[in-house]
């Protein structure tokens, strides 16, 4: 049985309707895909809802082997996969590579761990139930729904899937219309390891095909994309009260104190500023700097940008934007810098030529322009100058968005990290925190709530299950109409006799 929806959507004169995935460095079509309709997405829901019975019966052990086996298939296909990611990202092939194995990585955690973390344990009973074990469970929610992103278009839904397959879960996937091959060869490599029932199901098209997969029933959405599609899809979900976990943009600062290793924060805030084109929502798109060291620290960012190159060529160090609309919105946010007094350090508008943009840094923004204020998801970074971290900090947090951080301090980093209103924060590195399966990733504000990856991960897709069974009968008892009058009282003196000091 196959784990991929069906290609059958007719338009109205009985022809599939399809549309295409494209390269973007070339305009090449790379693939054409099926636009599924509601009623595909309905069918895809119902049959992962049969198939989630079976899945959930296996266990943890069970479905572990299980996930062990389709993370085999994916390394041994592993080229094959780099060159899709690329193809339809047009990223270059070692950050596929990177992808690849981070996705390798937290499926093989979330298998690992899912037991440990989800499965049944004893609880203590405290004093007043003395007489009853109490015990704690994880149980998985039915089937999750996934609606993926194109910048990261593996490794960003795979810290839902992977994590929900491994809490019991059967999974509908929806990915983003610029990469439906990534999501397509991810349920067809899951059904080489997983064969039996349709666990995993891709279903591809545009917004009303997510739209659709909000109502289809599903017993919880993940949703990564930008603020603005999450308030539509928290909406769609409400008429059915169905959760969601949303992950949304982010404007992460980057903060360099006076005694920061200023050729390590300088490296770090340019690859997080324009490893893959920027295209990063935990991507530094704001730095503020310690003014007695800002000179020096400027310096060394400026060389290091300059030396970066996009194109689609391999010896490329960033490639092109892969939404074409996003380009406007760069070019809209640099104009406004340097209208309002920014200056630009390294390039400006003439850097944008789609569809690549070459880095562009400016300084002197002010705090209340679009460089500032609104996720550029471009190649692009604010420097801005503060008479110290803490007043960094301050500047940090004042964003809508809370997402991320980094901190770069030889002293005081972790007391910085702990002041930022932020989801998860790296002290003297960038977006590592992303690479650790252990950790979950998430924000807050207009960044969005829930987590993926790690232990928060997993219980994001499982519903407590709390039992009690009575041991023995107690000696006052609560529980009946038939206690003495003196039962309420003498339970009441316990409990200041105990807890009451």
């Amino acid at each position: 049985m196959t784990q991929t929806a069906s290609d059958s959507a007719l338009s109205a004169d009985g022809e599939q309707r399809r549309f295409a995935s494209l390269d973007p460095r070339t305009g090449e079509v790379v693939a054409h895909h099926p636009i599924h309709t509601a009623a595909e997405v309905e069918d895809a829901v119902s049959s992962a809802r049969d198939a989630s019975a079976w899945w959930a019966g296996l266990g943890f052990e069970g479905r572990k082997t299980k996930l062990d086996a389709w993370r085999r298939v994916l390394s041994k296909r592993a080229d094959e996969f780099v060159a899709l990611i690329s193809a339809e990202t047009g990223k270059p092939a070692d950050d596929s590579r990177v992808e690849i194995a981070l996705v390798m990585d937290h499926l093989h955690w979330a298998s690992r761990h899912a037991g440990r973390v989800l499965g049944k344990r004893r609880v203590s009973s405290g004093m007043l139930m003395f007489n009853h074990s109490a015990t704690l469970e994880y149980r998985p929610l039915g089937v999750i729904g996934v609606i993926g992103p194109w910048n990261y278009p593996a490794h960003t839904p795979m810290g839902s899937i992977s994590y929900a397959l491994a809490a019991g879960n059967a999974v509908v996937f929806k990915p983003s219309e610029f990469t439906p091959g990534v999501g397509t060869f991810l349920a067809s490599t899951f059904s080489e390891a997983v064969p039996e029932y349709p666990v995993f199901q891709v279903v591809t098209g545009f917004g009303e095909t997510g739209a659709a997969l909000c109502t289809s029933g599903v017993d919880k959405l993940a949703f990564t994309g930008s603020t603005r599609t999450g308030k539509k899809v928290m909406a769609a979900c409400a008429a059915t009260l169905t959760p969601v976990l949303v992950e949304c943009g982010g404007k992460d600062a980057l903060i360099v104190d006076t005694d920061a290793d200023l050729v390590a924060a300088a490296e770090a805030a340019m690859w997080g500023a324009v490893s893959n084109a920027g295209q990063t929502c935990a991507g530094v798109e704001r730095v503020y700097v310690a003014e007695e060291v800002a000179d020096e620290f400027i310096e060394i960012a400026v060389k290091r940008a300059l030396k970066l190159k996009p194109g689609g060529e391999p010896s490329a160090n960033l490639g092109p934007i892969t939404m074409p609309s996003q380009v406007e919105i760069i070019r809209e946010h640099v104009q406004d810098a340097l209208d309002r007094g920014g200056k630009a350090l390294v390039g400006g508008p003439d850097s944008i030529r789609p569809p690549y943009v070459e880095p562009v840094v400016l300084t002197d923004v002010p705090e209340d322009s679009l460089a500032i204020t609104e996720e550029t998801f471009g190649p692009t970074v604010v420097i801005n100058r503060v008479p110290n971290a803490l007043e960094g900090v301050r500047l940090a947090n004042q964003s809508k968005y809370g997402l991320g951080a980094a901190v770069f301090s030889r002293s005081r980093g972790e007391e910085l990290a702990r002041e930022l209103r932020v989801g998860m924060v790296s002290v003297n590195a960038v977006l590592t925190y992303a690479a650790i399966p252990g950790l979950p990733f998430g924000g807050v504000g207009d960044s969005g709530f829930g987590r993926i990856h790690g232990e928060d991960g997993l219980r994001e897709f499982a519903y407590p299950k709390a039992v009690t069974k009575q041991r023995f009968k107690a000696l006052l008892n609560m529980t009946t109409f038939d206690r003495s009058s003196l039962a309420g009282k003498q339970m009441l003196r316990l409990a200041r006799l105990l807890f009451g000091r």
